[in-house]
């Protein structure tokens, strides 16, 4: 099995399905958001045209990713979701229901997130020995949604997708984390559930480590090393 190198003093997590998980299974798409589109009944409507809505949609947001506040944020999912009813009219959706879709998108935490049992353990036993980062494609209602949940103290150092206006792999993003971290890149560990993601990070001079926590988790590149929950760091880490 793959190992990582010494020495580590430099460890930079991804968010969803690394500490995080949504409830539904669906980043986009909370409990409340699936009363509105159910996904019952959007399997009966064409596979192709309700492929497509989701593509628009999804295209609109990656377009318009720089972004500073939770209500900024609101704006883009009431659209988002708003494209979604214009191509999908047997919904029914009315601008109120789509208010209430958006709104529990960006401001509701508790019911539409968990944190992995093992988290806030392993942050607890890693802070201090190491610095600790966060490189995750997200919004702006992270900042609140890690608060909520006990996770922000533990952190260093935090590069989001939508202050640098780009999505992992773009370099950009490990650049800003670098930046931050302050340390030499092969000093530095990438926990993060993306393939690519990781390789991207490599690219940049940092040692990559998959997560395979997400359900249908990708297969383990050939000389990569993985961890099968994020707990997993500390046996990598005592073997270095």
């Amino acid at each position: 099995m793959p190992h990582l190198s010494k020495p580590v003093q430099g460890i930079f997590f991804d968010l969803g399905w690394t500490l995080l998980t949504p409830v539904t299974g669906d980043w986009m798409f909370s409990s409340l958001a699936r009363q509105y589109f159910p996904l019952e009944k959007m399997a009966e409507l064409p596979a192709q045209r309700v492929e497509a809505a989701l593509s628009e949609a999804q295209g609109y947001l990656n377009q318009n990713h720089r972004l500073h506040t939770m209500e900024e944020e609101y704006g883009q999912f009431l659209h988002y979701y708003s494209l979604l009813a214009e191509a999908l009219p047997e919904l029914q959706l009315t601008k109120g229901d789509l208010e209430q879709v958006a709104w529990d998108k960006v401001y509701e935490k508790r019911k539409n997130y968990a944190v992995f049992p093992d988290a806030k353990s392993t942050l607890e036993r890693l802070q201090g020995k190491y610095r600790l980062g966060v490189i995750s494609d997200t919004w702006p209602s992270i900042r609140p949604v890690m608060e909520e949940f006990g996770l922000l103290s533990y952190f260093d150092c935090f590069t989001f997708s939508f202050e640098v206006g780009c999505f992992k792999p773009d370099r950009r993003m490990y650049q800003d984390a670098l930046g931050k971290m302050g340390l030499a890149p092969e000093a530095c560990v990438f926990v993060d559930d993306g393939v690519k993601n990781l390789q991207g990070a490599q690219a940049a001079g940092i040692q990559p480590v998959l997560i395979t926590a997400k359900p249908g988790a990708e297969e383990c590149p050939p000389g990569m090393a993985s961890v099968q929950t994020v707990s997993g760091i500390l046996k990598l880490l005592e073997e270095t």
